[in-house]
């Protein structure tokens, strides 16, 4: 059996906050790539999504709806994981739709990318797991801001799970940034 950890509970601790708060206090927040679709035209879109969420908590509550929109959704990992999982839907070869991802988030600034698609990859009998890795994905070191995602593809064949891992440059270099330099202080010697 491996030992393995989900890359988010394991920085917890150091540098992550969770991903998720299980109350709610009136207050919805969507993280969104496009900020457009989901607001529509004059705000239509928005409008129909309170109102369904306000028929679900019961009409005597007011729910608010804040969009905060995904600046580079090319190094998100989730976005990464779940759009490779519509390629797979849509019949797309496993390999081009992770070979694809993980081209696009190396020109669009990530310092490292690993992405695993594990299931019957092509209608295969047999189920496998196959995995492309570009740059540093360190996931032992802490410090380093590992961004993971996971996504399902339902496809004829059966469900074919992508996980992403993308290491983060540019939130190391503005932790190093604002970190004192010089020595940390006497070395005790060693007994």
């Amino acid at each position: 059996m491996g030992q393995k950890v989900n890359p988010i509970g394991f920085r917890l601790a150091v540098n992550k906050d969770w991903r998720s708060k299980w109350y709610a206090t009136g207050r919805i927040t969507v993280h969104t790539a496009r900020p457009g679709l989901v607001i529509g035209r004059k705000g239509e879109e928005i409008e129909k999504i309170r109102q369904y969420l306000q028929s679900l908590c019961g009409a005597s509550t007011q729910v608010n709806i804040d969009i905060v929109e995904i600046r580079s959704p090319e190094t998100d990992a989730q976005l990464i994981a779940e759009n490779v999982a519509v390629q797979l839907e849509r019949r797309v070869s496993f390999r081009r739709a992770m070979k694809r991802a993980v081209q696009v988030a190396m020109e669009r600034g990530a310092d490292g990318i690993r992405i695993r698609c594990a299931g019957r990859l092509g209608g295969a009998d047999i189920a496998r797991a196959e995995w492309y890795r570009e740059g540093k994905v360190p996931l032992q070191t802490l410090r380093t801001p590992i961004d993971y995602g996971f996504a399902e593809a339902r496809t004829l064949y059966g469900i074919i799970g992508v996980k992403c891992w993308v290491n983060k440059r540019d939130e190391v270099v503005s932790q190093q940034n604002s970190r004192p330099s010089g020595p940390r202080g006497p070395r005790r010697p060693r007994a």
